[in-house]
């Protein structure tokens, strides 16, 4: 059982992941954050491999990506920082990326790399179900990384169920199909969540765009297991010399 799991299997309500780019707002922030935030109490951190296209991300993680690539940050770069990470962080640590750079670096390598210094699982919004299938699945299980679909409110029930059988660790739902860090009527969303609900699926269910704080984190938790806050975040750590700092009075404000 790996760490999503028992997370899910101890802690049914509630969970908080947190989305950060690594190396954002510095080249050696990312350790500090990630730290800062297990202190804090965010049970997942969802860590972001900068990009130079990341087709779901809007303005504001767009412009972390761009500032951590002029920092140098890099895979090989992010795999040296977070060689021995797991003596000092114990919370589930997902990776969220496109398929660009880890086809570059060699998927199985990518994997391999990945499992070997602790990481849990992967989020690639541009990798089709059809190919996770087809050459992908295996290597994932091979190396114990669970892998991790999003379905949006215009994602018909027959394949929400097929990407929630697909997918391992929990299922990402997206609150409306634009990209990140948009302004949304929650309301709106409430009715999508609740379908998701009936469906009685077999993955916890996360909600990400749109949660930005306490109250939009509270209202996604009364229809799904937890939230996920990316670009209210990385707006709070940017403004500020004290990266811990910001990071521990963001994720107090979410959660007490």
């Amino acid at each position: 059982m790996n760490r999503l799991d028992k997370l899910f299997q101890q802690k049914q309500k509630n969970i908080l992941n947190i989305y950060c780019t690594a190396g954002y707002p510095r080249l050696d922030s990312t350790l500090y954050i990630m730290k800062a935030l297990e202190e804090s109490g965010a049970d997942i951190i969802e860590l972001g491999m900068p990009y130079s296209d990341p087709l779901a991300d809007g303005k504001t993680i767009q412009n972390s990506s761009s500032i951590a690539l002029k920092n140098g940050m890099t895979i090989k770069k992010l795999f040296e920082q977070l060689n021995v990470f797991r003596s000092e962080i114990s919370i589930p640590v997902v990776l969220m990326g496109y398929m660009n750079p880890i086809l570059q670096y060699g998927f199985e390598n990518f994997c391999a790399d990945a499992a070997n210094i602790g990481i849990d699982g992967l989020i690639l919004p541009d990798l089709p179900d059809h190919e996770f299938e087809k050459e992908y699945r295996n290597i994932l299980e091979k190396h114990h990384l669970s892998f991790i679909f999003l379905v949006t409110p215009e994602t018909s029930e027959e394949r929400v169920r097929k990407l929630d059988s697909l997918s391992s660790g929990f299922l990402y739902a997206v609150s409306s199909s634009s990209t990140t860090g948009n302004e949304k009527d929650f309301g709106a969303v409430v009715t999508y969540l609740q379908k998701l609900q009936n469906y009685k699926l077999k993955n916890p269910v996360l909600v990400g765009f749109g949660i930005k704080n306490k109250q939009t984190f509270s209202d996604a938790c009364c229809y799904a297991n937890g939230a996920i806050i990316g670009s209210a975040f990385i707006k709070a750590i940017g403004k500020t010399e004290s990266e811990t700092d910001a990071v521990k009075l963001f994720v107090e404000s979410i959660i007490n």
